[in-house]
C-alpha cells in the first residue's frame, strides 16, 4: 500500500525541476510554468502536482505552515482559521493586519490533530487527497488525453504501481461530492476537507469558484468560517 501522506506532502509542496538556486521553488511558486515543466521533466520524481494540477494549481505553503509541514499544515491552516472564527474577529480585520500568523500543529488532544482522526490518519488523509484531486478537476482542464499523459508520466516518475492505480482511478471516476463530504466524521474534519481543497487551487474561474462554494455548502460551512479559512490561506501562502 502506497503512503498516502507522501502523495499530500506532493501535492502540497512539490519541488519545481530546474527551479532556482536554493531549492525552495515548487509548483506553485512557478504556477505559469509547472504545465511545460511536467511535459519536458517527465521522469522527474516530485513533480505529481505540476502533472496533475498544471497551472491551475493554487499557492505554496510558506512560512510557519512550511515547517510543519504535509497533512499537519492542512491541519494546522484548518485549526488556525477555526480559531480565529471562534474568536469572533472579522476574517477581513485580520487580513488586513497584513503580519502572517503562526500556524501549528494543532494540540494532540484536538479534534484538529491527525492522530485522532476516528477513522485513522491514513485513511483521512488519503480523504484529503482525494479532495485536492476532485478540486484540480473543477476547471475541465483533465479530459481524456491529459489522463493519458498523466498516467504516462507517473509511470515514469517514481510513483509505486499502488499509487498509481489510486491516482488514475480518481482521475478516471466521476467527481463523487457525497462520498467526499461524508469521509469527514467530525466538524473538524469538514473544515480540513475545505482547506485542502482550497489549497489544491487558487480559483481563477467560475467553475472553480463554483466547486468550492458547492463544497463548502455540502459541509456545511458557514460563510464567515469559509471567510477566515481563506484569510488564512491566503496569509500562509504565496
Amino acid at each position: 500500500m502506497f503512503d498516502p501522506k507522501k502523495l499530500l506532502n506532493d501535492l502540497l509542496n512539490s519541488p519545481v525541476p530546474g527551479g532556482a538556486e536554493g531549492g525552495n521553488n515548487t509548483v506553485r511558486d512557478k504556477a505559469s510554468q509547472v504545465g511545460q515543466l511536467a511535459k519536458d521533466n517527465p521522469l522527474v520524481t516530485g513533480a505529481l502536482a505540476a502533472v496533475l494540477l498544471g497551472t491551475g494549481a493554487g499557492r505554496s505553503i510558506t512560512g510557519s505552515a512550511l515547517k510543519v509541514g504535509g497533512v499537519a499544515a492542512v491541519a494546522g491552516l484548518a485549526y488556525k482559521a477555526y480559531q480565529n472564527y471562534q474568536s469572533g474577529q472579522k476574517a477581513e480585520e485580520i487580513e488586513a493586519q497584513g503580519a502572517e500568523q503562526d500556524v501549528l500543529t494543532p494540540p494532540k488532544d484536538s479534534d484538529f490533530a491527525p492522530e485522532t482522526a476516528p477513522q485513522g490518519a491514513d485513511e483521512f488523509t488519503l480523504s484529503l487527497v482525494k479532495a485536492m484531486i476532485a478540486a484540480a478537476r473543477a476547471d475541465g482542464h483533465i479530459d481524456d488525453n491529459e489522463r493519458a499523459r498523466i498516467a504516462e508520466k507517473l509511470s515514469m516518475g517514481g510513483y509505486d504501481e499502488d499509487a498509481q492505480n489510486f491516482i488514475r482511478a480518481e482521475l478516471s471516476k466521476p467527481v463523487d461530492i457525497d462520498t467526499l463530504v461524508s469521509s469527514a466524521k467530525t466538524e473538524a474534519q469538514r473544515v480540513e476537507l475545505y482547506t485542502a481543497s482550497r489549497l489544491a487551487i487558487d480559483p481563477q474561474t467560475r467553475a472553480e469558484r463554483g466547486y468550492l462554494d458547492m463544497l463548502a455548502g455540502r459541509l456545511s460551512l458557514p460563510d464567515p468560517l469559509v471567510d477566515h479559512i481563506e484569510a488564512t490561506i491566503n496569509q500562509a501562502t504565496t
